[in-house]
């Protein structure tokens, strides 16, 4: 991966400005199209502090997780990066920004982008709680993104947010429980039985938070069973976006990819999404899974 600085004072911005931030999961290149602007989580090894995505990435902190055997700390970022978020769309011209950030249940980030807005008194700053995160918060980001590219109006973008959110889905399985054991969410002795018994968590956001939707034997049957469960959402309505998302698990996940298209009707432009540091230190390496928008 090559680490990037991504600088909005010499951009061409739009009059309405959207800026989220890196537990969006959104590549780079999709980004960059729309001036989309995403605020670093930190990520602390001890001492040293890294800005997720602009630093490090997923497999530099696996490499790093599996060398040490243990996992760094992550944080929401404060308000100063907001603060500098929003000075530099200002002055590349927006008259308005919306910031949509990762679910306020698993992260300080709203209430630090909300703290921003105070140092920009009389300027029109919306920030919304997506209650969703990675490609979940991301499909929503791009969505705000495309309208305001197309000069939309605020109170017309935080309508379409919304209706992204309910028609985004997420569904995702723990190829191994160690790193939720090394973070103390699962004890050793049940992450030791639960590879032992081969069990593959399945997760979806429910309530702002990835959380446990079922269980199920095998990897094999962990993917049928995503696909069984995307299916039932998708019903018989088109799937207008896609992703198969990943931590450190490229491989997998074009695996996984090909077992899903050939069972649903699935977009020829499928992303593959690293799901990034701010949220891939708590599920751990070898998670994929999919983000979908229905139509």
């Amino acid at each position: 991966m090559d680490y990037v600085t991504i600088d909005l004072s010499g951009a061409v911005m739009q009059s309405i400005a959207i800026i989220t931030d890196t537990d969006s999961s959104i590549p780079f290149n999709l980004a960059a199209r729309f001036n989309l602007y995403q605020v670093p989580m930190t990520i602390h090894f001890g001492e040293e502090s890294y800005e997720a995505v602009y630093a490090v990435n997923d497999a530099d902190i696996f490499r790093r997780i599996d060398k040490e055997g243990k996992l760094p700390t992550t944080a929401a970022p404060p308000p100063g990066k907001f603060i500098d978020a929003f000075k530099n769309a200002f002055d590349a011209g927006a008259e308005k920004i919306i910031c949509l950030s990762v679910s306020s249940e698993v992260s300080a980030t709203f209430s630090a982008a909300v703290a921003a807005c105070e140092y920009f008194p009389g300027r029109e700053i919306s920030v919304i709680d997506s209650r969703s995160l990675s490609m979940g918060l991301g499909y929503m980001a791009l969505a705000a993104a495309e309208a305001a590219a197309m000069g939309v109006s605020m109170n017309e973008i935080t309508s379409i947010v919304e209706d992204t959110r309910q028609r985004t889905h997420l569904f995702a399985s723990l190829s191994t429980l160690k790193y939720l054991a090394m973070g103390g969410r699962v004890s050793n002795i049940a992450a030791s039985m639960a590879n032992m018994l081969n069990v593959k968590p399945i997760l979806t956001i429910r309530d702002g938070k990835l959380d446990l939707l079922e269980r199920v034997r095998t990897q094999k049957k962990a993917w049928e069973r995503i696909i069984e469960l995307s299916a039932i959402k998708t019903g018989n309505r088109y799937i207008e976006k896609m992703c198969i998302l990943h931590v450190n698990a490229p491989d997998m996940a074009h695996e996984f990819a090909s077992e899903i298209q050939t069972r649903m009707h699935c977009p020829s432009d499928i992303l593959f999404v690293e799901v990034t540091p701010g949220l891939s230190v708590h599920s751990g390496a070898g998670m994929v899974g999919t983000v979908f928008v229905v139509k």
